[in-house]
């Protein structure tokens, strides 16, 4: 089940057919094959490539480049003077070591782990690498918990949750109010104290510690996002995150010929950035170029100049950081010849990109630089570390979420007339600190982790044509008559034909006759306009039209649930939140296309 794919190279060979007339850029990936197997029902799909060998503990790969490559840049910052400081791998692994003796000294452990509060920074990347070479997990926090909230009721939870022995916060006039609220009797320390952490030699305890950490060993909890409830702490094992970054190397073949240069701004303590892309930096000696911009006015300019600066060789950025850099890319000449230059993969997560940016976004790189630049994505999430399954060839439809990586199965069980997803692996979480029965549910009786998310064959025949997401399962509900509303795919092309007016939208009508939208718009736009395009949102019977939607004017809340730190929207949360608004759509006489803005 094994198809070429052009710009590929194929066990180190480049594959002639071309599919187009364009030129894709060579780049090195995975093989476009699956083993599929019927059994009692379920389908299962695998690789037929064993996973590679992988280290014991990710602190391997640090001592490997410190030794082999010392001088090399791992990670880059601005400083307060706008130039690039730099750390590199030699000076890493001296300050973690450091860091090490003092986290050893202070007697942390898994009861007592290190709490981080803060973004991305160097001494974020030094005090997480300090507690992995110690042995001591270490929980980054959202910031948004402490700096956006107006309760700190998710950060009490969050750190009520861990019990950390060590909190460090980079910013002490922003971050103190968030600790006074939620701590008391645990060390902090703020940026103008983190030399504390630096000023002892480290001993043989640190020898002693280092070797005692395994696979086993926990090395981080990460808190998931709380789109479908409270934020867990999933337990992430230095088996899970070293043998994902195995699968992640075996699929992007290419690092082990070039170490990957990014610039990403996305936070460390969301599992894309703080295990995938700060793991594949490490584990293949690359260098990690901290953004400190945002995919928000006034935020993406930072990372524009980011961008016209320093040339990625791989790139990622969440579907809405797409939408915000392309009016960039469309009129800046320079910041393309930039970005293009050595870039070999472009690549999304964390939801659907919509075909017009992914179309334009791809027809910018050809115009730029004459060659197709592979767009690519694939999916996971905090339990699987997160790689768990990807895409590694060109595709007409963005949904398409590609084939498990090797070491990675999926079981994929009937459900209507989509398909759950169930894993298993050495990337899977063992399960969420201190809540038993939560993980208990969280596995089926076979042992595979239940993923949420739904899926189709792209090619019933074909199982190698890959995935096609058809969004989580939680979110899916019935009307009235008993038919089933796939919400994913309805809140997708809900998104796409508004475009660019909306930013998100909540489907409701479990239990009614009829749907509704609430919208979260994202530009001005007046009623009337809504209105005329509504009217033109076509459906095939109850379970895909909209006949009713109100325009929300007030953003959704943070403290009331209906959004997570990095966007996502809480359905169940919105809807709860909003009940009124809701009974006062249905509540509406007539049953045609009605746009009401509301607060």
């Amino acid at each position: 089940m094994e198809r070429p794919r052009q710009g590929d190279r194929l066990h180190g060979r480049l594959v002639s057919g071309e599919l187009n007339a364009r030129r894709t850029r060579s780049v090195r990936l995975a093989r476009q094959t699956v083993v599929a197997e019927r059994r009692a029902g379920n389908l299962y799909l695998r690789s037929p490539d064993p996973l590679p060998e992988y280290p014991r503990k990710l602190t391997e790969r640090l001592d490997h480049w410190a030794e082999r490559a010392p001088e090399r840049v791992f990670i880059a910052q601005r400083g307060t003077d706008g130039a690039w400081r730099h750390l590199t791998y030699a000076q890493a692994r001296s300050r973690a070591r450091r860091i090490a003796q003092a986290l050893i000294e202070r007697r942390l452990s898994v009861e007592r782990p290190v709490a981080v509060l803060s973004g991305n920074d160097f001494e974020h990347a030094l005090i997480q690498l300090g507690a992995l070479y110690a042995g001591v997990p270490y929980a980054p926090v959202s910031p948004a918990y402490s700096l956006l909230s107006k309760d700190f009721a998710k950060l009490r939870y969050a750190l009520n949750l861990v019990t950390p022995g060590l909190v460090y916060a980079s910013d002490r006039a922003a971050f103190q109010a968030a600790v006074h609220a939620t701590l008391s009797g645990v060390e902090v320390l703020y940026r103008e104290d983190f030399h504390n952490l630096e000023s002892l030699e480290p001993t043989q305890a640190v020898d002693q510690a280092h070797e005692g950490v395994g696979p086993d060993t926990i090395a981080k909890f990460l808190f998931t996002s709380g789109s479908t409830g409270e934020p867990k702490a999933v337990i992430n094992t230095q088996r899970m995150w070293c043998s994902n970054q195995a699968m992640i190397r075996s699929m992007f073949a290419f690092f082990e010929e070039e170490p990957p240069l990014i610039v990403d701004w996305a936070p460390w303590h969301h599992t894309a950035a703080g295990n995938h892309d700060f793991g594949l930096v490490l584990y293949n000696g690359g260098s990690y170029y901290i953004d400190e911009g945002k995919p928000l006015p006034g935020a993406i300019e930072v990372s524009v100049k980011n961008l016209r600066e320093i040339a990625p060789t791989w790139y990622f950025n969440v579907p809405r950081g797409y939408e915000a850099l392309l009016p960039f890319l469309r009129n800046d000449l320079e910041l393309r010849k930039t970005f293009f230059s050595r870039l070999k993969v472009l690549w999304f997560a964390g939801a659907g990109v919509s075909q017009p940016v992914f179309d334009e976004v791809k027809a910018l790189a050809y115009q730029t630089c004459g060659e197709e630049i592979l767009f690519l994505t694939g999916l996971g999430s905090t339990e699987t570390a997160p790689f768990a399954m990807g895409r590694m060839w060109e595709t007409q439809d963005v949904t398409n979420m590609g084939l498990p990586p090797p070491g990675v199965e999926i079981k994929l069980v009937p459900l209507q007339d989509k398909l759950e997803a169930r894993l298993k692996g050495p990337n899977i979480t063992p399960g969420y600190w201190r809540q038993p029965e939560v993980t208990a549910q969280a596995f089926d009786e076979e042992g595979y982790y239940r993923l949420g998310d739904s899926f189709v064959l792209a090619n019933a025949s074909k199982p190698e044509d890959g995935l096609l997401f058809r969004g989580r399962i939680a979110e899916d509900f019935k009307l009235a008559t008993g038919t089933w509303v796939q919400v994913g795919p309805l809140r997708a092309r809900f998104i796409a034909h508004f475009a660019p007016w909306v930013r998100d939208v909540v489907i409701a009508g479990e239990g009614r006759n009829e749907l509704a939208a609430l919208v979260f718009p994202a530009t001005d736009f007046t009623d009337e306009q809504f209105f005329g395009k509504l009217g033109s949102f076509e459906g095939t019977g109850s379970s895909n039209r909209i006949v009713r939607a109100a325009v929300l004017r007030t953003p959704p809340s943070l403290d009331a649930g209906e959004v997570t730190d990095k966007g996502t929207i809480n359905q169940k949360a919105v809807l709860k939140a909003r009940a009124a608004q809701v009974e006062a759509l249905y509540a509406e006489a007539r049953s045609l296309p009605a746009a009401k803005a509301t607060k």
